[in-house]
């Protein structure tokens, strides 16, 4: 809503100082009193942009999050760079070097680390161990300060935990641990200079299609948490659609009917991508962002739409 405000400033602005205002200032006129100074203050208009500027990073980590493609393996990340963008905006706005405290970005960051709490998982932690990306020195180099995940104390404890749970025998560990070992330190098969390389430049599941061969136990749990969802918004969106086929105040089709009338609704949205219709007219782009990341900045878009 605030952003909103920020793209319609200039015609909300014309509106509260156009004749037509007092009109309807005749109708109540302490409400429209109100309106009319707010949208004449600079500060206010000032602090509604501050206030988008630092919920700005945490509404994109969370869309960034829904979607329905493999993003496991990065949440970890993306949820540390989020912090790092909400303190440098309120450091900023504040006068504040990185180095001072702000009694502001403290109650932020508490509300922030108990929703962290609440639902990270120690597969956050496995699936950022193994993304390659985050070994290779030029992304190590990206951020002051930035180690490989094998150095993180946070992530070897979670990292282990899951292992005990995924390698419940002793020996299935142990070799298991003896793999992740060389994976981190680049030693082994590992150990490859293409393979340093390439860990900059491919994406998670080519480098391990690529490289893993030799490690079979260690490619196989890389290929299930790399390609892993971190919401389960993209099936509650196929439970939603059966709901609205298939209720018991609508009708009492058979499970296999309600299931064969969602199959075919579904393929029908995706066959719908592919004509011309879709590009033109009153219902373009229908379901333009029903699954994709959109910023602050994609809501344009969605006028194209007409939803």
């Amino acid at each position: 809503m605030l952003k909103r405000f920020l793209l319609l400033k200039d015609s909300l602005v014309r509106i509260v100082i156009s004749d037509k205002w007092t009109a309807y200032r005749e109708d109540d006129q302490q409400k429209a009193r109100f309106v009319r100074d707010k949208l004449l203050d600079a500060d206010w208009w000032y602090q509604v942009k501050y206030i988008v500027g630092f919920t700005e990073p945490i509404y994109s980590m969370l869309r960034a999050a829904d979607i329905g493609k493999p993003c496991l393996h990065l949440i970890y990340e993306m949820w540390d760079s989020m912090i790092d963008k909400v303190k440098s905006i309120i450091f900023s706005r504040e006068g504040l070097g990185l180095h001072d405290t702000s009694l502001f970005f403290n109650t932020i960051d508490d509300i922030l680390q108990q929703c962290w709490l609440k639902s990270s998982t120690p597969l956050h932690c496995l699936a950022h161990s193994l993304n390659p990306r985050y070994y290779c020195q030029q992304c190590l180099n990206e951020v002051p300060g930035r180690i490989p995940p094998h150095e993180y104390g946070e992530i070897s404890e979670e990292r282990n935990t899951c292992f005990k749970k995924f390698f419940p025998i002793a020996d299935d560990l142990r070799n298991i641990k003896k793999q992740f070992a060389d994976y981190s330190l680049n030693r082994g098969v590992f150990a490859n200079p293409d393979a340093i390389e390439d860990s900059a430049h491919f994406d998670p599941l080519q480098w391990w299609g690529t490289y893993g061969a030799r490690t079979p136990e260690l490619k196989e749990l890389a290929f299930k948490l790399l390609g892993q969802p971190a919401s389960s918004s993209c099936c509650e969106r196929n439970w939603s659609t059966y709901g609205f086929i298939h209720s018991l105040r609508r009708n009492k089709l058979t499970p296999e009917r309600a299931e064969d009338l969602v199959y075919v609704h579904n393929n029908l949205r995706l066959l719908s991508r592919s004509t011309n219709d879709y590009l033109t007219g009153p219902s373009k782009m229908w379901d333009v962002g029903a699954d994709e990341h959109e910023t602050f900045d994609g809501i344009n878009v969605l006028q194209g739409a007409r939803i």
